[in-house]
């Protein structure tokens, strides 16, 4: 049998001290670790794939938009407005639904989406959806899954008055190959 080198040490058995060591310098470490958390955990990569993708930012806000709308003396009224990613750059766009404020009769909408560009003072508007001109009103307006729906009330004849809208129809908009196309969802369905 071969002999050690080193002398018998003299702690090589525990005693209660021992124990109390040990603790003490295991709370240490568990409040150290405690108080260098690391940043909270995202989806998005870090490193050179993270760096092209913009910053989260609010969507355009409607009521700081000029629309492409003569109103005459009365103002734009902006109905309804949703707002989510519709071209997939990371950004929100919005869209809104307007009309002129004209106090009586049922005044044409006209759906508009908007961006803004960072640092940008007032969004703008970059499709039209819906002209006024075409004389339409939207209802069941919705935004999901990157698609901008809505139920449309028009007319069959300029002697058809402004009241009773006698056509009904359904459209979706999605954004394919640089530029909104519109279809007619499957469950639409005529007056």
């Amino acid at each position: 049998m071969q002999q050690s080198a080193v002398p018998e040490l003299a702690h090589t058995h525990t005693q209660p001290i021992h124990w109390l060591a040990t603790a003490t310098a295991l709370a240490g470490v568990v409040a150290l670790s405690a108080l260098l958390q690391p940043g909270a955990a995202t989806a998005a990569q870090a490193g050179p794939a993270a760096k092209g993708a913009p910053a989260a930012t609010a969507p355009p806000d409607p009521a700081h938009a000029d629309f492409p709308l003569d109103c005459g003396p009365a103002e734009v009224l902006v109905q309804k407005k949703a707002s989510g990613d519709l071209d997939g750059d990371g950004r929100p766009e919005t869209v809104a639904v307007v009309r002129c404020d004209a106090g009586s009769g049922t005044p044409p909408n006209g759906v508009y989406v908007l961006t803004q560009a960072a640092g940008a003072r007032k969004p703008r508007v970059v499709a039209t959806l819906v002209d006024p001109k075409d004389r339409l009103s939207v209802t069941d307006f919705a935004l999901r899954d990157g698609a901008v729906t809505a139920t449309l009330l028009g007319y069959s004849s300029a002697d058809v008055p402004s009241c009773c809208p006698d056509e009904k129809d359904s459209a979706k908009w999605q954004w394919k190959d640089g530029a909104f196309i519109r279809s007619t969802p499957p469950e639409a369905r005529s007056m």
